[in-house]
């Protein structure tokens, strides 16, 4: 494989788990998800009746989790199907087994991010904490999320590109790492 399939494999790729990302994050998930998938006992997300402002539900940590997990499956199911039929009919052969390992590593990391706890504390750790707390005339939250999906992005097609390249020459060393 040359340097250009690789290039065109990694760039095609790049484009369905971002197109998928969009779309499981922005047309698949809930509505329920979006709101309370950060929630948290010391953060609580509270649904209020809209005529009278009473207090229907609090919803705390176990609730924010479940929402956040429901969600990060629907969206790396949709990451899933993109690349299924993104890579059956560019002719793209990936190897399903490492997509399946890349997948996780998506599933695992959007979850985190998307807890919205450790996003918050990395942002204030790097100076960053006012522009996540900003809401106009853009979301900081939302783009410091976006920015973490994007190297998700790549950095899970990297892995599979990588041990792609490896199986085609029969290295067994990252051929980036060699002197």
């Amino acid at each position: 494989m040359t340097t250009t399939d690789r290039a065109a494999r990694f760039t095609t790729g790049y484009a369905l788990l971002r197109a998928a990302g969009a779309i499981g994050d922005m047309w698949v998930q809930t509505g329920t998800c979006a709101r309370i998938k950060g929630a948290t006992d010391t953060n609580p997300v509270v649904d209020r009746d809209e005529e009278t402002g009473a207090e229907i539900a609090v919803h705390g940590t176990r609730e924010g989790q479940l929402a956040c997990l429901h969600h990060c499956l629907t969206y790396t199911a949709t990451q899933a199907g993109a690349l299924l039929i993104g890579s059956r009919l560019l002719g793209l052969r990936l190897n399903p087994g490492r997509v399946a390992a890349a997948l996780a590593v998506s599933f695992a990391t959007h979850y985190v991010a998307d807890r919205r706890l450790p996003l918050a504390r990395l942002a204030k750790a790097t100076g960053k904490g006012a522009f996540y707390e900003r809401l106009s005339p853009i979301c900081g939250s939302f783009e410091l999320d976006l920015l973490c999906t994007n190297g998700r992005a790549a950095l899970t097609l990297r892995c599979e590109a990588t041990c792609r390249q490896r199986e085609a020459t029969g290295d067994r060393h990252d051929p980036d790492r060699s002197a």
